[in-house]
């Protein structure tokens, strides 16, 4: 099956967050109370598109080892259904969203760049490496984007996703692109 028509079937896009929806930087900023607070960077346009699968009845969500108020908030403001922080252990949250989602494994796409996500990459429909990911991550993917993790990747797959689908024609209509 080619990747076409891996996307074509996926009801469901789940990704890791630091080097997929960032570009792994992580900031530590004042807190005002003399302290440290955490945060991380998003590409605004990944963001969009994110929004477009929700629209299209495409349900997303992440699945990250570190936990971040950052990711919360913007897991939200991109309308996903699934947020799940502090898991190095994959496997048992991707049953878990599996079973509340009732979807299959072949409907399912996921997006990494890391080791731990190897492990889902080996079980899912749709498998995709960002540009910068680590090379063992490259290997056991089914895809790898042109752009890297926080500059583009997500909305690249979304595009992907959508056009696989016959729905990217009707994005470009709504904003008068044609």
């Amino acid at each position: 099956m080619n990747v076409k028509e891996r996307a074509a079937n996926v009801k469901l896009l789940l990704m890791d967050v630091d080097g997929v929806m960032t570009d792994g930087t992580l900031w530590n900023v004042p807190d005002g109370q003399g302290g440290f607070a955490e945060t991380k960077g998003f590409d605004s346009q990944d963001g969009i598109a994110l929004q477009w699968l929700s629209w299209n009845g495409i349900k997303t969500g992440v699945i990250s080892g570190r936990v971040s108020p950052a990711t919360e908030i913007r897991a939200k403001q991109c309308k996903m259904s699934y947020i799940y922080q502090g898991h190095i252990e994959k496997i048992p949250i991707l049953e878990e969203i599996l079973a509340d989602a009732k979807v299959s494994l072949d409907e399912v796409g996921y997006i990494g760049d890391d080791l731990t996500d190897v492990v889902i990459f080996r079980r899912v429909g749709l498998a995709i490496a960002t540009h910068n990911a680590r090379p063992e991550v490259k290997s056991a993917a089914h895809h790898i984007t042109e752009a890297k993790g926080g500059q583009g990747a997500v909305r690249e797959v979304v595009e992907m996703i959508l056009d696989a689908q016959g729905l990217w024609e009707k994005i470009l209509e709504k904003y008068e692109v044609h």
